[in-house]
């Protein structure tokens, strides 16, 4: 492949990607056997934070990233740009483990993770369009209502007041985003908009200025303890760190460890004053409704709207590939989405439709360890809610390889290790059969005005909550 042909496939994974004004073309490879004390596979956020936690506390710290393709270039470049305090994770279950002290410990640090994203942006003078306007969540239908209540309500709950999440009239809403068939609503301020390709082709420049090297266009091949087999040599290293998340089972040792599920975006053109002038959102709120089937949007810094949600198709051995990227029946399905909520966008061109893998892990908690000896590390099963958890891992995981017990060491999900996922063909059979319940509950409540509740309860044990 060119130059030129690799630096436009690289630019087409997203519209993040594509405005960007730096070149896209990759840093050298790693071409030599060689040493160092933290290797980390995978150049995303989670590679990114961890060694750039790293060397702020350790300068002295060799420390190497290693990239298949380019920093950026899976879900870190491709995602919705939601810097939110959303874990993905079970409270009940954290709360079996380390009681409801772990869990309000547990969500003070992704908020403070939210802060620290802001301040690294201001320190290193990333641009990545940072602007903490929380989200809006709209209820559309009888059924969003009562899960927009009890959303709210198992706030409260775990003690979480007004401050985190509250209720919102219809009027209310609409003082916000004027979203057509809006009912009711919740907010919480625990959200920015960010442009995730920015954020982490910045944070690469700031690692390397540290003195941390950033290998791309290497393949890491297998692991064994204490060396990384790649396409371009073996690294040794006293801690590797696998942080390649959604990629994580094309490494023949963490083949079930991790499910990738595609999650797909499309984007219009820069759009007019007077429609923002109909609509509303000014203040960067991030955006979302309650049906079951995932969507999230964003006003881009420059006007448009970025739109994309579940749906599209696991596919079999969790197999990655640029075709799987597009999904013209999802692409259909988050335009009629766009357009249903604002009519007055129906005109708008569609300029940009990507998608990328996120990664699911077996029971649906996130997790951050290390082993004994401190020569294996890992974050991640972030299942989408990855922007802000990739800063809370990375700071984690500094403190866990230089063997410093801090707050953030005795959080709840340190340590926690998921069973493996089943293998094929029952792994594909489940997932798709979730796919399809989580289709029919949106329709079916769409269509009836009533909750599918047998159907949700089902989906839920799918899902650990």
């Amino acid at each position: 492949m060119t130059g030129s042909a690799s630096t436009d496939r690289y630019r087409s994974r997203s519209l993040w990607l594509d405005g960007l004004t730096e070149s896209l073309s990759p840093r050298d490879a790693l071409n030599t056997n060689t040493a160092v004390d933290v290797a980390i596979i995978g150049g995303g956020f989670t590679g990114l934070w961890t060694a750039y936690s790293l060397l702020l506390k350790h300068p002295e710290l060799r420390v190497a990233i290693i990239e298949k393709e380019i920093v950026g270039f899976g879900a870190s470049g491709r995602n919705g740009g939601w810097a939110s305090a959303l874990f993905a994770g079970s409270r009940e279950a954290m709360a079996t483990t380390h009681g409801v002290d772990g869990v309000l410990r547990m969500h003070q640090a992704m908020i403070e993770s939210i802060d620290d994203i802001e301040r690294t942006c201001i320190d290193e003078g990333i641009d990545a369009s940072f602007l903490r306007g929380g989200t809006l969540t709209v209820s559309r239908s009888p059924s969003q209502d009562a899960r927009t209540i009890a959303s709210v309500g198992d706030d409260r709950f775990w003690g979480l007041g007004d401050q985190h999440s509250r209720l919102l009239t219809k009027a209310q809403c609409d003082e916000m985003i004027k979203v057509a068939g809006t009912r009711e609503g919740a907010f919480t301020p625990n959200c920015a908009r960010i442009n995730p390709a920015a954020l982490a082709r910045g944070l690469a420049i700031a690692v390397e200025k540290l003195g941390g090297r950033v290998f791309e266009q290497t393949d890491a091949l297998s692991l064994r303890p204490g060396s990384v087999n790649t396409s371009g040599g073996k690294i040794s290293a006293e801690t590797i760190v696998i942080a390649n998340e959604a990629w994580s089972p094309q490494i023949p040792e963490r083949k079930r460890s991790i499910v990738p599920i595609y999650s797909l975006m499309i984007a219009t053109e820069p759009l007019s004053k007077d429609f923002w002038n109909e609509i509303g959102w000014r203040n960067g709120e991030t955006l979302t409704d309650a049906r079951r089937m995932i969507i999230y949007a964003q006003r881009t810094a420059d006007d448009r709207i970025a739109f994309g949600g579940r749906g599209a198709p696991y596919h079999f051995g969790s197999r990655i590939k640029d075709s799987y990227d597009s999904d013209f029946r999802t692409f259909r399905l988050l335009e009629k989405a766009l357009i249903e909520m604002f009519p007055s966008a129906s005109d708008a061109a569609i300029t940009h439709r990507w998608g990328g893998p996120l990664g699911v892990p077996r029971d649906w908690e996130s997790s951050v360890g290390i082993n004994e000896n401190r020569s294996l590390a890992w974050a991640g099963g972030y299942i989408g809610d990855g922007v802000t958890t990739t800063n809370l891992a990375g700071r984690t995981l500094a403190d866990l390889i230089t063997g410093n017990s801090s707050p953030l060491t005795d959080l709840p999900w340190v340590g926690h290790q998921s069973k493996k996922w089943e293998v094929e063909p029952l792994r594909w059979l489940g997932i798709r059969a979730m796919g399809g319940l989580t289709r029919s509950i949106d329709a079916t409540e769409a269509r009836t005005k009533r909750p599918a509740r047998l159907r949700n309860r089902i989906l839920d044990s799918f899902t650990g909550h």
